[in-house]
């Protein structure tokens, strides 16, 4: 927001959580304490805006009242504005069965095609997508008004509907399935921990992210098969994880223990982190990833 600011564009920021908004707040951002929805952007509209360009990154998964939250983009999107909504995709998540993405804070796991139908309901229409890598692989959904036939529809978007009906997405049976592949996951990340344990290997994490935190907690692994891991944020550092108790330590940890695995919990950024890390081959160490399942690299 700072660099649409600096160019000499106006903005407004929504932001519910205080402690968030007075970051930007103190960036001479202005930014409304609020959630977003019909009451905000009638109040919004009622104190003359009306938005060109409406940003929402990784809030859609958060929102508990979807049509709400639409609505509000409808009241308050300019008549030729644009709108964009990024998001992990639910395709991605089934494909590579990230269910450790899966969490409290998120109220839904969204399809382009459940988008699109959300969308058209509210009189918005979808125009483009984009497929990005991020939190292990996301989209970037351009919508605008119904009525704006300014804005031609990508030929991407039919194709990337289609390639989910094609997967099943419209199918209860996939997700039957997908739940029942969740389980061996599980079966196989316990196996190869026991394996290591009862082998006298000594395995260590890297990393304290949510997605850790869940995977841990859902196999019902402590700090007896995993003895701690590590992060590199100060803030997280000499804490112990939720639910599992495993010690999170300092990153130089690792090279005192030396362990004979590394496991990845953030594994959406293993590239990274097997180059910041690289040091443990020098006494045979080796990364693990554990989604979308055991590999040992």
């Amino acid at each position: 927001m700072q660099y649409v600011k600096d160019a000499g564009i106006r903005i407004l920021g929504i932001e519910p959580a205080a402690n968030v908004a007075e970051i930007a707040i103190a960036k001479s951002i202005p930014t409304e304490v609020a959630f977003f929805g019909v009451q905000t952007a009638m109040r919004l509209k009622g104190a003359g805006y009306a938005a060109d360009l409406m940003v929402a990154n990784n809030v859609v998964a958060h929102v508990p009242d979807l049509h709400d939250f639409l609505e509000g983009f409808k009241i308050l999107l300019a008549p030729g504005g644009v709108i964009t909504f990024e998001f992990p995709h639910l395709l991605k998540l089934m494909q590579e069965y990230q269910f450790d993405t899966i969490y409290h804070e998120h109220f839904s796991y969204i399809s382009l095609l459940v988008i699109r139908r959300a969308l058209f309901n509210h009189g918005l229409r979808v125009f483009d997508v984009e497929q990005l890598p991020t939190h292990g692989g996301s989209l970037r959904v351009y919508a605008t008004h119904e009525e704006n036939t300014t804005l031609q529809e990508n030929p991407a978007v039919n194709a990337l509907c289609m390639e989910e009906r094609e997967f099943g997405l419209e199918s209860l049976d996939t997700y039957d399935q997908f739940s029942k592949s969740v389980v061996n996951i599980k079966c196989n990340i316990l196996q190869f921990l026991i394996d290591a344990h009862q082998n006298g290997k000594v395995v260590v994490g890297y990393g304290a992210p949510a997605k850790g935190n869940t995977l841990l907690n859902y196999c019902g692994v402590g700090p007896e098969l995993l003895s701690f891991t590590v992060d590199a944020s100060p803030h997280k550092q000499n804490m112990l994880l939720p639910g599992t108790r495993i010690p999170v330590l300092a990153p130089d940890a690792i090279r005192e223990k030396k362990p004979d695995f590394v496991l990845i919990l953030p594994w959406n950024l293993k590239n990274e982190i097997i180059d910041t890390m690289s040091y443990i081959r020098e006494w045979g160490g080796k990364f693990v990833t554990p989604i979308p399942g055991i590999e040992i690299l």
